[in-house]
């Protein structure tokens, strides 16, 4: 087991030298979303609509962050259960969305997506929302504000615990 520093936006080249079991520090621009963002999202692209972010080699966590208390940039923001967004991910993978970050097991539609197109899952300690919280120095609005905290944030984070839970060939932790 490797201890990997990362940083956002992800190359194929950097995604394909990570194996499941790699604890991962991630820094950098990534993006919250959840199943009702997803359905979305999955929705403009069947209409043919632009996404309200370029998903190429980026990052989505799936959170739903707490509002954020005085001098935070963000509340408590865990991982919520990934197969809730199992349905639309392939979709957003064959876009060009690398890595998905959220708790528990996933579909074979969409470790099958994440081998075809050279992606990650990476693992966040469920129950851990106030530590996750302390790895975010910016939040900000991205779309979809009348979803509340399922609405689509950009954070910036510096050294995100994660642990490699798919790899881009299919193995698994």
């Amino acid at each position: 087991m490797r201890i990997v520093s990362l940083s956002t936006p992800f190359s194929t080249d950097v995604i394909k030298t990570l194996s499941a079991g790699d604890r991962v520090k991630l820094s950098g621009t990534i993006y919250t979303g959840r199943d009702a963002a997803h359905k979305r999202m999955t929705g403009l692209l069947g209409d043919n609509m632009p996404l309200p972010f370029d998903v190429a080699g980026q990052a989505i966590y799936y959170a739903g962050p707490c509002p954020a208390p005085p001098g935070k940039a963000i509340g408590s923001a865990g991982p919520t259960t990934s197969a809730r967004m199992d349905a639309y991910a392939p979709r957003l993978i064959k876009e060009g969305l690398r890595v998905m970050i959220g708790k528990g097991a996933r579909t074979e539609a969409v470790v099958d997506a994440i081998c075809r197109y050279s992606g990650l899952y990476l693992a966040a300690v469920g129950g851990a929302g106030a530590l996750m919280s302390k790895c975010v120095g910016r939040a900000e609005l991205v779309a979809f504000e009348d979803l509340g905290p399922e609405a689509i944030y950009r954070l910036t984070v510096y050294d995100m615990p994660l642990i490699v839970a798919i790899d881009s060939v299919g193995g698994k932790i």
